[in-house]
């Protein structure tokens, strides 16, 4: 779907549409709740990781901040969505605190 509004908007499409994206679409999904352990995640939750994701980074580029710089702040909330789902999924199968 993604595919086809990109290539309806610019007019046309090339194999290369998408290219340095995947950070964030991992990032997207992770925040959405997919967990990296074969979790499995839903698709109101993916629409909410993109959102959060494409907020941050339109709200970095509005302040300024270059792209190098985007993907570092990207690659930090990924780190701390891998490290929340992991602790959530070490307190589920541990049977809560002692």
């Amino acid at each position: 779907l993604a595919a086809f509004l990109g290539a309806s908007f610019y007019g046309s499409a090339s194999s290369s549409d998408g290219n340095g994206y995947e950070l964030y679409v991992i990032a997207a999904a992770v925040v959405g709740g997919t967990s990296f352990a074969g979790g499995i995640g839903t698709i109101p939750g993916a629409v909410l990781g993109a959102f959060v994701m494409q907020s941050l980074n339109y709200g970095l580029s509005f302040m300024g901040v270059n792209s190098p710089g985007q993907n570092v702040v990207a690659g930090i909330v990924l780190i701390l969505a891998v490290g929340f789902d992991t602790l959530n999924r070490r307190r589920g199968t541990s049977g809560g605190p002692r």
